[in-house]
């Protein structure tokens, strides 16, 4: 679940490894060269779906740890002490992450033998309520692929230890765009993000044939297995040069299903993270599974780029920058949206700029690139960017009713390329 300002429900991973649902922490968002704003879900949530933490297994808890130490700080955060013990079962490794919400730990699980990731919920009782929506929608997860092969983050178990409601996952490499940021932001290979695309349909596919929608698609959300990369240098001429780093294997988990919601359940007004959110979010207009498919669309150009698609704060700023990308609205779609936001919108367009706007903002939406030319940018038209290009178009219609779905985006001919069909 994304949390609004402090950071992140699954957050940032160290140095080596990211875990199971992380993200980026704040500390980390707040140094990015592009700030990201949370969908400010925290009060939304909480405020609207209550669950109890009653169905949560409480093992029986050990004695006070020996060296009498308080095991919460004043915030309630549990305080992560390496060599300790999560009860007799877990060995505390190191913790991995920080958000509003809690901790992630990394820790050895003494009876399966192996490393695994606990989130540690805040114990204070909206937290633990909250957390009960990502537990539901977990164990709807694992229920209905118990296998994982739809490469969603998985369940291992959960229970209660001092108050805290403790998620038990696998432990995974770094989150995507971790690596991306560790990489100076240098684009991903063109077959990499074909299979980044298939793997990330596929699961929100499998999601959207349960009923939900994930709502906070984003770089920081989609988990490498492996981390493990190969450095090439930036030029094959100059072997010396500055070097850029090849994942090995590019597997990934969809992480962070704390907002998910299904379709037929109470929707917030307000969901995605600000770079990642659908038009028809930004109106007001409603949103379901079309909300996530956009998301998708926004994150193989940041994975093409490197860079976020649409970089803003202001409603009105993102939809012009939408429409310098895209181009203008659809007509009916632009009717229909003036019945929403009828502020947005003057003499039969969008009303930007106007006399409010800064020039700073001009500027920017101006030297906005359409999208035909982000993507024929790197090399000549291909039949790969050429099929590439149509595929995030049809990812990215204004209009939601119009917008290809993720099972339509499968059978995509983007999917049917062959090796030497992809740019060097």
């Amino acid at each position: 679940m994304t949390t609004g300002g402090a950071g992140e429900l699954w957050p940032g991973a160290g140095p080596s490894n990211a875990i199971a649902g992380s993200s980026s922490s704040g500390g980390v968002s707040a140094l990015r060269y592009r700030q990201r704003l949370s969908p400010g879900l925290d009060d939304v949530a909480l405020g609207s779906k209550r669950g109890s933490v009653a169905s949560i297994a409480s093992p029986a808890a050990p004695s006070p740890p020996p060296h009498g130490l308080p095991v919460d700080d004043a915030e309630g955060h549990f305080i992560v002490r390496p060599g300790d013990s999560v009860t007799a079962r877990y060995k505390i490794l190191s913790q991995l992450g920080q958000g509003t919400f809690g901790k992630v730990v990394e820790c050895y699980d003494r009876s399966e033998r192996r490393r695994v990731a606990i989130k540690v919920i805040r114990a204070i009782q909206k937290y633990r309520d909250a957390s009960q929506i990502e537990i539901r929608v977990l164990r709807t997860l694992r229920q209905n692929d118990p296998n994982n092969e739809n490469q969603c983050i998985h369940l291992l178990s959960t229970f209660s230890y001092r108050n805290h409601v403790c998620i038990v996952s696998e432990l995974l490499g770094k989150s995507v765009f971790d690596f991306l940021k560790e990489n100076e932001f240098h684009p991903f290979p063109s077959t990499h993000i074909w299979s980044f695309a298939k793997q990330l349909l596929k699961s929100v596919a499998f999601l959207h044939s349960l009923n939900l929608v994930h709502t906070d698609l984003k770089p920081e959300n989609i988990l490498l297995v492996d981390s493990d990369y190969v450095s090439k240098p930036y030029s094959s001429r100059y072997p010396n040069s500055k070097k850029w780093r090849i994942l090995k294997n590019t597997e990934i988990r969809l992480i962070d299903f704390g907002s998910a919601t299904f379709d037929n359940e109470y929707h917030s007004a307000v969901v995605s993270t600000r770079h990642y959110r659908a038009p028809e979010i930004i109106l007001g207009m409603g949103w379901s599974f079309p909300c996530d498919v956009w998301s998708i669309g926004c994150i193989l150009v940041e994975f093409h780029t490197g860079d976020a698609l649409f970089q803003t704060h202001d409603n009105l700023e993102h939809l012009a920058m939408m429409e310098a990308v895209l181009g203008m609205m659809p007509d009916d779609f632009r009717r229909k949206a003036e019945t929403y936001k009828a502020d947005l919108f003057k003499d039969g367009h969008l009303d930007y700029p106007n006399a409010k706007t800064s020039k700073t903002s001009k500027k920017y939406v101006r030297g906005m690139r359409k999208l035909s030319d982000t993507i024929s940018y790197s090399s000549a038209y291909n039949k790969h960017n050429t099929r590439f290009l149509h595929l995030l178009r049809r990812l990215l219609e204004f209009d939601p009713d119009k917008r290809i779905t993720v099972e339509e985006a499968l059978s995509h001919p983007y999917f049917s390329l062959h090796a030497n069909d992809f740019p060097a």
